[in-house]
């Protein structure tokens, strides 16, 4: 059996599992509740939800650390391993 990588063309998000994921959550926690009427006014509540989705909110795939936190220890670990 050959194993050989896949290329993903750039700018195809669909075939890219992480953002699809964070474009799902995005939808369900924050797009779904809002009632977005112009960019300018909702810019902020975008930037508290995407501050809240990486620095505050645990995630159960990362051992229930926020992303930020889970980034710099492991970012620890390389430099001491």
């Amino acid at each position: 059996m050959e194993v050989s990588n896949l290329f993903i063309e750039p700018g195809s998000p669909w075939e890219n599992g992480f953002i699809e994921s964070f474009n799902a959550r995005s939808r369900d926690e924050f797009l779904d509740r809002e009632l977005l009427q112009d960019l300018r006014e909702d810019r902020p509540l975008i930037e508290k939800w995407r501050i809240n989705h990486n620095t505050i909110r645990p995630l159960g795939a990362l051992g229930r650390l926020p992303p930020t936190v889970y980034a710099a220890k492991v970012r620890e670990d390389q430099i001491h391993a």
